[in-house]
């Protein structure tokens, strides 16, 4: 059966066999319950309780709140590329099938929480995966916390995001390091300014026209992201008021 070969690429992608089955079920019931999901996935409430920790560490399942009801939800099946490099032209190949199988509920707002850097860090590659050539894509942080949580990966994530076609402007929290990355902001694609002397932040902002993300820079480490046109419109004309204000 065509269900049974996706959840063996999952477990070859490197999930376990019962992770496959908890990943593939909320794939396919959209959010939902985690009765609804393991009764699906064949499997005890008790035990996808712990498989829904697993997989949202690794970015693959998120928390959505209808009301005060906690709902589940499979990451978008793109995702599982960050999982293993080299079984990515396998995953590639069937990607088709797991977005025929991906359900959304065709509600217009969502939110979406994030826990641990490794599920954030996912988030950020999903940013510069959804948004098109010509767009906004708007900063507002403390770069330099920002990039004492994993150097490594953001500053590649920067040449990455250089790379695109897009209008990048960021509002950095005055530091050596905001101002040091200013000087380079030609060589990034993008236009830096710094905030007002004064100004402390502990969260980094990322404003996308399909996405708003608020990730929390000190412990835990987390982020939520808002997918709702209006919020994410008022917070573009925050910005703007801030970038019209400053030199």
């Amino acid at each position: 059966m065509k269900n049974d070969r996706l959840i063996e690429v999952l477990t070859e992608l490197g999930l376990s066999e019962n992770e496959s089955k908890v990943y593939f079920s909320a794939l396919s019931l959209g959010a939902n319950t985690i009765l609804k999901i393991a009764k699906d996935a064949n499997l005890k409430r008790s035990t996808v309780y712990s498989i829904i920790e697993a997989l949202k560490q690794q970015g693959l399942m998120h928390v959505q709140m209808h009301g005060l009801k906690k709902k589940y939800v499979a990451a978008h099946p793109t995702q599982l590329e960050q999982m293993i490099e080299k079984k990515r032209n396998d995953f590639k190949k069937h990607l088709p099938e797991f977005l025929a199988t991906y359900h959304l509920d065709g509600k217009e707002s969502t939110v979406k929480y994030y826990e641990g850097l490794k599920a954030v860090q996912s988030l950020y590659d999903e940013s510069v995966q959804r948004i098109k050539s010509h767009e906004d894509y708007l900063v507002i942080t403390n770069q330099e916390q920002w990039l004492q949580l994993d150097e490594r990966f953001f500053m590649n994530y920067i040449k990455k995001r250089a790379k695109l076609n897009i209008r990048t402007r960021l509002l950095f929290q005055d530091s050596p390091t905001a101002r040091k990355h200013k000087k380079l902001e030609k060589n990034f694609n993008e236009t830096v300014k710094i905030l007002p002397t004064g100004t402390t932040l502990e969260t980094d902002m990322i404003l996308i026209p399909s996405m708003l993300i608020i990730h929390q820079l000190v412990p835990p480490i987390m982020a939520i992201v808002i997918e709702n046109k209006s919020i994410i419109n008022m917070q573009k004309e925050l910005f703007e008021i801030i970038w019209k204000l400053l030199k």
